[in-house]
């Protein structure tokens, strides 16, 4: 190898090393819910390697986080381009196109996520959601029992259903989720009861 190949090789070393220190750095700062920070870090993590699919992925979260939609739209894109098999990507644009009023393309998103994992019961939460905006109230229904035999403890499944029975005005089926909920997140089944019951 000649000077300056080895050179180039320890180059890429360096960046890559940079890149992780910064994607970690990026992290805590998520984790703070210091935002613009972490998007400023993400950013250079991404002019390091553009095609970092878990960068593109944060940086898409952390705007979700500050409702910027259509710049997480865009990067959960780039996350799925880069890497298709990025299921939380899927979710979350989803939940973006929801969000967006473009329930029929989430719904389509949604799918591809189960087409590569039948069994990830967190997008038949956002599948839940979208039929309930579509007015599909069975539907509706329907995921959210999916995603309760996937994951029978989720609480966040558990909290939709209950939103469903709630959106039916079936108060029997919202007291019985207050009661499985109180069983597995007392604080969540307390802003239920304190609203309703």
């Amino acid at each position: 190898m000649n000077s300056i190949d080895g050179r180039e090789q320890r180059e890429r070393e360096t960046d890559s090393l940079d890149a992780r220190t910064l994607y970690e750095q990026a992290l805590d700062c998520m984790h703070e819910q210091r935002n613009s920070d972490a998007l400023i870090l993400l950013n250079r993590v991404l002019e390091l390697n553009r095609r970092d699919a878990q960068a593109l992925y944060a940086r898409a979260v952390t705007n979700l986080s500050m409702s910027n939609f259509r710049k997480a739209g865009c990067d959960l894109l780039k996350t799925i381009a880069v890497d298709p098999g990025f299921l939380e990507a899927y979710k979350h644009l989803g939940f973006v196109q929801l969000t967006l009023g473009k329930e029929e393309e989430a719904l389509k998103t949604l799918q591809k996520a189960l087409d590569i994992d039948p069994g990830y019961a967190g997008v038949y939460g956002v599948i839940g959601d979208t039929w309930l905006d579509l007015g599909e109230y069975e539907k509706a229904k329907e995921a959210f029992e999916s995603a309760l035999r996937l994951e029978p403890e989720s609480v966040e499944s558990h909290y939709k259903i209950a939103m469903y029975y709630l959106s039916r005005g079936d108060m029997a089926g919202l007291k019985k989720e207050y009661e499985i909920l109180k069983t597995l997140d007392a604080e969540m089944a307390e802003q239920i009861g304190s609203l309703y019951f």
